[in-house]
């Protein structure tokens, strides 16, 4: 291989990644409008990250939510982040972005565990009996997020990261009340069963 043939591989790489963020974009417009349109609010340096790293995180969750196997579904899940971090991920249009994401950015593995975890916790039919319970949930499902948009943002601030996180889960919490029939259909409950027993509301009928 020539020269010019081993400096036209990383720039072509470069403008596949491009490429696979934009593709993202494009599919975030048509099936999320509501985080396409608060990503025009990003700074342009943000928007094509935070666009990948929302892809993937939308369509591992509608994964879990459509599938007939969830348990299946979750190892599917656990082998394509292993392909991601290994930097070779499978044909997804969500998992290539990811991975030019986690390259560019070193998201640390270890946030995107604690999220796959979260939609484990929905698989297991996990219950919640506690406020606390609920934020612990809210940290894997939505703190995480929050910290990797920080991380996005290009802040590594132990604070900032912190208080990323939290927001993140507050964000949870306000999807929580505004879902509580959807999720009961689902035949899910995020509400701390104290609290309805306490209000005289049998969380199992419910």
């Amino acid at each position: 291989m020539n020269l010019s043939a081993r400096q036209e591989a990383p720039a072509d790489q470069a403008a596949s990644h491009q490429r696979d963020l934009q593709d993202c974009r494009r599919l975030m417009q048509g099936g999320s409008k509501s985080f396409f349109t608060a990503s025009l609010l990003l700074p342009a340096r943000v928007r094509a990250p935070a666009t990948g790293l929302y892809a993937f995180c939308r369509v591992a969750d509608d994964a879990i939510d459509e599938a007939t196997d969830a348990q299946a579904a979750m190892a599917q899940l656990h082998q394509r982040l292993d392909a991601i971090y290994a930097g070779t991920p499978g044909p997804e249009l969500a998992d290539r972005a990811l991975c030019c994401v986690v390259q560019s950015h070193g998201l640390p593995r270890t946030l995107l565990d604690a999220l796959l975890e979260g939609f484990e916790w929905d698989v297991s039919g996990r219950r919640y009996e506690t406020i606390e319970d609920v934020h612990a949930y809210g940290a894997r499902v939505a703190g995480t997020v929050g910290a990797m948009m920080a991380l996005l943002m290009e802040t590594r601030d132990r604070r900032a990261l912190a208080r990323a996180g939290e927001l993140g889960v507050a964000m949870q919490l306000t999807n929580i009340a505004r879902d509580v029939g959807d999720d009961a259909r689902m035949g899910r409950l995020y509400l701390p069963r104290q609290w309805m027993r306490e209000e005289g509301l049998d969380p199992d009928a419910w």
